[in-house]
C-alpha cells in the first residue's frame, strides 16, 4: 500500500487460521491494512490482497508478535484482533465517523458479542448495520443515572472513563485468597484487544513498555503471553488523568464477534509474569496492586488446570495407540 490507511488490524498468528476467517477478514471494506505477524518457524501464507502485510517476529509468543505488528502500524487508528475472532465488514467507516465526531478520544470501545465456537450458525450470521453514530444520544454517568452501563444493555453512545487506577490497595486480596476483585467492574475496561485505539497513544506506551522489559545490560524479560490487558492498562497508566473520559462505547448490535473456546481445553498461560511490568513502571496505583495480588492467588488453580490438560492429552494419545 502506497498511501497511509485509516485503520490497521494487527493479528498475531501461527498461520493456522481457517479459510473462513481469512475470507471474512478480507471482506472488511474501506481504507484498511491487515498486518499478520508470524513466529520465526511458521510458514507464511500467500494471500493475494495488497492490503495484507506479512511480518515475522524475532521470537515466538503473543507479546512479541503483537508488539512487532503494533510497532509497524502507520495508520491513525489500530485494532488488535485474534485469528479466530471477527470484525464488522464496515468497521472502517464506523471508525472514521466516530473519530470525526470525537477527535480527542483515545479509544472506541466496540460492542463485542461472545459466541461459543460450536455455534456456527451465529458465527456466520449476517451482520446488522452499524448504528448511526451521529444520531446516538450520549449516555453519561450522572447522579440521576449512576449506572448507565446497564449490564451492556444501554441504548446510546456510552461515555467510557479511564480505569480508576488511583484506587487504594485492598488488603483483603493479600490475606483472603477467595476474595474477588470488584474494582474492575463498571464501564471502564482493562483490555487492549478488540478496541479501536489512537496510534498516537499506543506507540509511546509501547516504547515505555519496551524499556520496562530491560533488566540489566543486555538482559531482557520478554513475556510470552498477555499483551492484551498489560497494554490496555499500560496506555491508561501512562496518560492517566483522574476521571477523564477516554472514549465511547456504541450499543448493540455488535462490531466484534469474539469466539469463546472451551476453557478446560485451553493451555494455562502465566499472565501474571507479564503484568508485573505494570507495577515496575507504575507502583503508585493501588488498582494495579489489587490486580497482581488477586492473580497471585489464582496461580495454584492455573497450574492444576495445566497439569489436568496435559494428562488428558497424554491419555488421549495413549488411547489412540490401542
Amino acid at each position: 500500500m502506497n498511501n497511509k490507511p485509516l485503520l490497521t488490524i494487527v493479528t498475531a498468528t501461527r498461520g493456522n487460521f481457517s479459510d473462513y476467517w481469512l475470507e471474512q477478514l478480507l471482506k472488511i471494506n474501506g481504507d484498511v491494512q491487515f498486518i499478520l505477524v508470524y513466529p520465526p518457524e511458521a510458514t507464511i501464507k500467500n494471500i493475494d490482497d495488497p492490503r495484507v502485510r506479512n511480518l515475522r517476529s524475532p521470537y515466538k509468543g503473543e507479546v512479541i508478535q503483537r508488539f512487532t505488528g503494533l510497532l509497524n502500524v502507520e495508520s491513525d487508528y489500530v485494532l488488535a484482533l485474534d485469528d479466530d475472532d471477527f470484525a464488522h465488514p464496515d468497521i472502517v467507516d464506523f471508525t472514521s465517523k466516530y473519530f470525526q465526531l470525537f477527535p480527542e478520544s483515545w479509544v472506541l470501545r466496540l460492542k463485542i458479542q461472545n459466541i461459543p465456537y460450536t455455534d456456527e450458525e451465529r458465527i456466520k450470521q449476517a451482520w446488522e448495520p452499524n448504528p448511526d453514530i451521529e444520531q446516538l444520544e450520549i449516555c453519561k454517568k450522572t447522579p440521576d443515572n449512576p449506572f448507565p452501563y446497564q449490564k451492556g444493555n444501554y441504548k446510546g453512545l456510552l461515555e467510557v472513563p479511564i480505569a480508576p487506577l488511583d484506587k487504594s490497595i485492598d488488603i483483603r486480596h493479600i490475606i483472603i485468597p477467595w476474595h474477588q476483585r470488584t474494582d474492575q467492574n463498571g464501564i471502564h475496561f482493562e483490555n487492549f484487544n478488540n478496541r479501536i485505539w489512537q496510534t498516537a497513544r499506543v506507540k509511546p506506551a509501547l516504547q515505555e513498555l519496551s524499556n520496562a522489559m530491560k533488566i540489566t545490560g543486555a538482559l531482557t524479560w520478554l513475556p510470552a503471553w498477555s499483551l492484551d490487558r498489560l497494554l490496555g492498562l499500560f496506555v491508561q497508566a501512562k496518560f492517566y488523568e483522574k476521571d477523564i473520559i477516554i472514549g465511547h462505547a456504541p450499543p448493540k448490535p455488535e462490531q466484534i464477534r469474539y469466539i469463546v473456546r472451551d476453557g478446560s481445553l485451553k493451555e494455562s498461560r502465566p499472565i501474571l509474569l507479564a503484568e508485573l511490568l505494570l507495577l515496575k513502571c507504575y507502583p503508585q496505583y493501588g488498582y494495579l496492586w489489587n490486580l497482581i495480588f488477586w492473580q497471585m492467588h489464582t496461580i495454584p488453580k492455573s497450574w492444576a488446570r495445566s497439569v489436568k490438560i496435559k494428562l488428558t492429552k497424554l491419555k488421549k494419545t495413549e488411547m489412540s495407540k490401542i
